[in-house]
């Protein structure tokens, strides 16, 4: 027996073992790290004549009667034992009595079941809630442990007993203790209840103390070779936890509240503790790869003389950060982040100018057919500004030569012009690419590559990003980049790895965006709101109006789904066309993540694990979510909009549609663009000044503060409407308040990850939502993972290899090797 042994060698219960394994739970150790998510209450002894009605209970007493009852009006039985305290009753000094315990069921194995356990003569202790019914105290559905004859008639020492392993205690003490203790509440579905998962622990808790065969070992002893400590004993003797055994004893088994919340928190800090190691340790050993030095910034220099406004003190120190990172000989590893609009391209073209002014080759990879396509645009118009390059390479003409190629590769280029940027790319020539998922193909080989520029990194999986690493003979220069507002202390914890740079200021000319909450029922401020928007349209601005769903007839839950998968898929797509935020299943999502934390979150926002309220009733339905076909229809034939030619964009159109599309909106022609989320990220339009975003109370916070920032990019005033069918006081609107409240990215972040938690924020790929990290909560554990880092930093400098802490690196090694997804970079 081990951490790794396979439950279905442990348990003959083949049904019970699948029902495990659709949570995911199929070891030892799987079974030890699925966390309760809450503890309950000690269950107080009391004698049935100091019931309280209404208030839990645990009592011992004798089965005097029982009986089986065919419910006449409907199928199924009603069992009754009649129980007497009076032994109990007597040893607090109180009177006896007797209660009826009372079970409903249609099964008839069932009844026959409990009908054996509470067979005339026999023991039980009883723990649940009095009741009364036609004047007698009544427990229906009690929880009820049988004890072994031998221990309850131990003045008889000659009687003949049945084997105690047919019984739940051996003693009426044991069982008091067991059934008035707090027993932790785990996340279950119909196939597996919360105790039975509960009991299969225990099993393997107990399996594992026997593992090593020497019974005359005290349990915990035993349990402790089984389960080593992770934590170096400096460490954990300073925090003041619990031995690794001892910390998964008590929270399955615990004694009472306290014991469980200190093993919670001795088990959420090793987690701290082993990612923060993790990090440290892939940061280290990337400084000792190879990389291509790019010293050279003349190049770089020329162009931020050539703009046309000054870089703002955040931009010039954060290129100077860049600039001393790609000097060196090992890859520059560093994240972004900026908030929309803040001037992330400008660095970026700086960073791989100076690679090609070092004389390498730099590839800048958009999510997004549209956002790759303005990219190549905005670079080559930079390029020509900077009077270094007479033309550029395009999809249809690569032949003029050009100072500084800039080269665009997408996945639905036509053939013949995705080999031509192919062989450009292939040939070392130093140039830029501008890519879309086509750069992690195998196709794509840049050998001179020096520098790799992630945009959006939060789109891309961690293999695709690790892919790019084979496409040149050395390490290339990392730089990803986000304007997904993420926290410090988020950043800290799943970007440990990465130099971290923040763009706070916005570019010179910017005016803030008025934010307004519009409720859909309220048609005189939407009709004000579209006769403001038809004003900005006849003085020559631009509107995007947004909505979660193409086609009127596409499923709301189709909507979600796509919402969730397509932003990470693997081909060469744009992103989410419907970015639907449903709140009860990304509350769901995050619960089946985060542990004690999560699962709390769960329960408490769902009421029920069925979904329903907490009356039992389903939910309520929503109403349909507004579609693109639909407001395109609608809003054409309002007399606001008389005259005004509209046009309409999703991630189903091609590529030549896509680019006839923007070019019509940006040109004015088509003033009003319906459209889905595709325009969430890199849509640079300076004259929109509007924005209209349909079911904005079902989309998520970073998304909406994405979707802002696609206007008032031209130094006009703008607006941003947020149509909303949110009830009074829901999470929901609360969500839209803090839009509506504030433009500051990281005030938006820290809420996001609040109401919605990080693998939901980051995307599952950067979150660690299918890592091993169960317990750990961004926000709530700052402190403590800022302490784990600390102590870590100090360990690694004194052991660099681990050599004194065998077993803390064999947990780095194994969090390393499963949490690829989380090591972003390594």
């Amino acid at each position: 027996m081990n951490w790794l042994t396979p439950l279905s060698s442990l348990m003959t219960n083949k049904r019970r073992v699948g029902a495990l394994k659709s949570l995911g739970v199929v070891s030892v150790g799987d079974a030890l790290t699925y966390y309760p998510f809450r503890v309950t209450d000690p269950v107080p002894l009391r004698a049935l004549r100091e019931a309280r009605a209404g208030e839990r209970m645990a009592f011992a007493a004798l089965v005097r009667n029982l009986r089986v009852v065919p419910m006449n009006a409907r199928r199924g039985y009603r069992l009754e034992a009649i129980v007497d305290d009076s032994d109990f009753a007597a040893s607090r000094r109180v009177a006896g009595a007797v209660a009826r315990l009372v079970f409903f069921s249609y099964k008839k194995q069932y009844v026959d079941w409990v009908s054996m356990r509470l067979r005339n003569g026999s023991t039980v202790v009883v723990a649940g809630e009095p009741s009364e019914f036609n004047g007698q105290l009544q427990f229906t559905h009690p929880d009820v442990m049988t004890v072994a004859p031998a221990a309850a008639d131990a003045d008889n020492p000659g009687v003949v007993t049945m084997s105690t392993l047919k019984y739940d205690a051996d003693t009426v003490d044991e069982a008091l203790r067991r059934v008035s203790r707090p027993r932790p509440v785990y996340h279950a579905t119909s196939r597996i209840s919360s105790e039975h998962i509960h009991e299969s622990i225990l099993q393997c808790l107990t399996a594992l103390e026997q593992s090593d065969g020497d019974d005359s070992a005290p349990a915990d002893a035993a349990l402790s070779r089984a389960i080593p400590d992770v934590l170096p004993e400096p460490v954990r003797a300073a925090r003041r936890l619990m031995h690794r055994a001892e910390a998964f004893r008590a929270i399955h088994d615990p004694r009472d509240p306290k014991d469980f919340k200190r093993a919670i928190d001795t088990l959420r800090y090793e987690e701290a503790f082993v990612s923060q190691t993790a990090l440290l340790e892939t940061r280290r050993h990337a400084a000792k790869q190879d990389a291509h030095p790019c010293p050279d910034v003349t190049l770089r220099d020329r162009f931020i003389a050539s703009l046309p406004f000054p870089l703002t003190g955040g931009q010039r120190e954060v290129i100077d950060d860049i600039a001393a990172d790609m000097s060196r000989d090992y890859p520059m590893q560093r994240l972004l982040q900026g908030e929309v609009g803040s001037g992330k391209t400008v660095v970026a073209v700086a960073a791989m100018l100076e690679a090609v002014g070092s004389g390498r080759q730099a590839v800048l990879v958009a999510p997004t057919q549209v956002l790759a396509e303005q990219h190549a645009d905005t670079i080559r118009r930079m390029m020509e500004t900077m009077g270094t390059a007479d033309s550029a390479v395009t999809a249809d003409d690569s032949d003029n030569a050009t100072a500084v190629p800039v080269i665009l590769l997408t996945g639905g280029m036509k053939l013949a012009a995705r080999r031509r940027a192919l062989a450009m790319a292939a040939s070392g020539t130093p140039c830029i690419i501008v890519a879309t998922h086509a750069a992690f193909s195998k196709t794509f080989q840049a050998p001179n590559l020096a520098l790799a520029v992630i945009d959006e990194q939060h789109r891309f999986g961690v293999e695709q990003r690790e892919s790019l690493r084979g496409k040149a003979e050395l390490a290339p220069h990392l730089l990803v980049m986000t304007a997904t507002p993420i926290p410090r202390t988020a950043a800290m914890t799943w970007f440990g790895d990465l130099d971290i740079s923040w763009l706070t200021e916005l570019p010179g000319g910017r005016k803030p965006i008025r934010t307004f909450i519009v409720p859909e029922a309220d048609g005189a401020t939407m009709g004000r709101m579209f006769a403001l928007i038809r004003s900005r349209v006849d003085a020559g601005e631009r509107a995007y109006v947004v909505c979660p769903r193409i086609d009127e007839d596409e499923p709301d839950d189709e909507a979600a789904a796509g919402a969730r998968g397509s932003a990470r898929s693997a081909g060469d797509v744009d992103g989410p066309d419907i970015g639907v935020y449903d709140e009860s299943d990304a509350y769901a999502r995050a619960g089946s993540r985060g542990g004690a934390g999560g699962a709390a979150a769960t329960s408490a926002s769902r009421g029920s694990s069925a979904g329903a309220g907490d009356d039992g009733e389903p939910a309520p339905q929503r109403p349909p979510l507004h579609a693109v076909s639909e407001i395109d229809r609608r809003l054409s034939a309002l007399p606001q909009f008389r005259g005004v030619r509209f046009a309409t964009l999703t991630g189903r159109d091609d590529d030549e549609t896509k680019q006839r599309v923007m070019a019509a909106f940006a040109s004015g022609e088509t003033p009003v663009l319906v459209a889905t989320t595709v325009i969430e990220v890199g849509v640079d339009v300076p004259q929109a000044s509007c924005i209209v975003i349909f079911d904005a109370d079902r989309y998520g916070l970073s998304q909406l503060h994405q979707l802002r920032g696609r206007v008032g990019r031209g130094g006009t005033n703008s607006w941003a409407f947020l149509i909303s069918r949110a009830e009074p006081g829901s999470p929901a609107e609360q969500r839209l308040q803090v839009i509506q409240g504030t433009l500051d990215g990281a005030e938006i972040a820290q809420a996001d990850l609040e109401f919605r938690g990080a693998g939901d924020v980051l995307g599952d790929a950067q979150s660690g939502g299918k890592s091993s990290l169960k317990l750990l909560r961004v926000v709530k554990d700052a402190k403590l993972i800022t302490d784990a880092r600390e102590r870590a930093e100090r360990l690694l400098a004194d052991d660099p290899d681990l050599t004194a802490h065998v077993q803390l690196a064999g947990a780095v090694l194994d969090f390393t090797r499963g949490n690829e997804a989380f090591l972003i970079s390594s």
